[in-house]
């Protein structure tokens, strides 16, 4: 079967740019890439690709675009293709670039600069009180930063040397990698990126350029904030390779102990001991909250794990409109270390309510009528 014209394989018009020419190629090989065609239409993908990339790999050179010109397909010669062969530093190019946004591999400057990387985001642990939490505060806080070397002034060279130029990848600071028609453009194994080699390192940076600091960051903590939240702080974290944007810092915030309350979203519990004297003939009970005090009634017979709610004396969280409910459940105390005296009025206090029967202490009618059914 003859050969299509590479230019209508590629859909560009025989006056088309370089960057046109690669962009339509790029457009052609991410669409019939095998591993993104599967089944009956593999072959047909896999033959349109290849014939993707011959076209672009002679247009892309300019002595091979302009022998086609002339004399057409007699005018290039497709085994001259290859890792060493003229016109293949251009479709690797394009290709590593495809290769990298389809797997997601990073990318770097291309075209003999180094490549630059994102530097590491960091994280941050910080504890508050739950008061802090409820309202909000701003802190203050230190972190690791890197200054410029002063000794090197950042080459990261000994004083009186520099350094030299990668022999493995040429200074790019990327190599290509050939298996088949596959070409992919790696991090450079020699001088992972930077496109140079130290041979006689700083020792202040020993090498690196820079030297390890601690800074202080003003950080405000918005009010409503709950433990495992985080935040984010951009541009605070390590810093990029050869020139690339730094990270971010991540403040992962934990919340103290309370030594009366316990959290549950937007709501706040306590647990509030109530005396047997309250609990039996009712009465006033002064209770905290996270903004003071207040007070609730309690009513005469009160039970143990009653449960009182206070509406709007919780927390605002940050994504709320309404702060939640403080949530207080009793605890009745049974009393301690009575005198004689106590004793014999509660040994009175009891023989009179047995009197009364069961009326005094439902629950414990109501457990006596079980267990009669158990063992019956």
């Amino acid at each position: 079967m003859a050969k299509r014209d590479y230019y209508e394989v590629l859909g560009v018009p025989k006056n088309a740019s370089d960057e046109e020419i690669k962009k339509a190629y790029r457009k052609h090989a991410m669409k019939h890439h095998p591993d993104r065609n599967q089944g009956d239409s593999s072959k047909v993908a896999e033959e349109k690709f290849k014939e993707s990339k011959e076209a672009y790999e002679m247009l892309s050179d300019p002595q091979k675009r302009a022998a086609y010109d002339q004399h057409g397909h007699a005018g290039v010669d497709p085994n001259m293709r290859g890792p060493g062969g003229e016109g293949f530093g251009g479709f690797a190019e394009a290709f590593g670039d495809i290769f990298g946004d389809m797997f997601g591999q990073p990318r770097g400057r291309s075209g003999g600069g180094r490549q630059v990387f994102r530097g590491s985001d960091l994280s941050y642990a910080m504890e508050i009180t739950l008061e802090e939490a409820a309202s909000g505060k701003d802190a203050q806080i230190r972190i690791p930063s890197w200054d410029s070397c002063e000794v090197c002034h950042g080459s990261g060279a000994k004083p009186g040397t520099q350094a030299k130029t990668c022999s493995t990848c040429g200074g790019s600071g990327a190599v290509q990698m050939r298996q088949g028609f596959f070409s992919v453009q790696q991090t450079c194994p020699t001088c992972r990126g930077a496109g140079k080699v130290i041979a006689d390192p700083c020792t202040a940076c020993h090498g690196q350029g820079k030297i390890k600091r601690q800074k202080t960051l003003e950080v405000k903590i918005p009010a409503g904030i709950d433990s495992d939240m985080r935040i984010r702080s951009a541009g605070n974290g390590e810093p990029g390779t050869n020139g690339g944007p730094p990270g971010d810092l991540y403040i992962e915030i934990r919340l103290k102990k309370h030594a009366i309350f316990e959290r549950d979203g937007d709501d706040i519990h306590c647990s509030v001991p109530v005396s047997m004297t309250t609990a039996c003939l009712g009465g006033e009970l002064e209770v905290p909250t996270l903004a003071g005090k207040a007070t609730i009634d309690i009513p005469e017979g009160t039970q143990t794990g009653k449960q009182f709610r206070l509406r709007g004396k919780g927390i605002k969280g940050v994504r709320s409109s309404y702060p939640g409910d403080l949530y207080c459940h009793i605890a009745v105390e049974t009393p301690v270390r009575l005198s004689e005296h106590q004793k014999k009025l509660l040994r009175e206090l009891d023989e009179s309510m047995k009197k009364g029967g069961g009326k005094h202490s439902p629950s414990g009618e109501s457990w006596a009528d079980k267990l009669k059914s158990f063992f019956s």
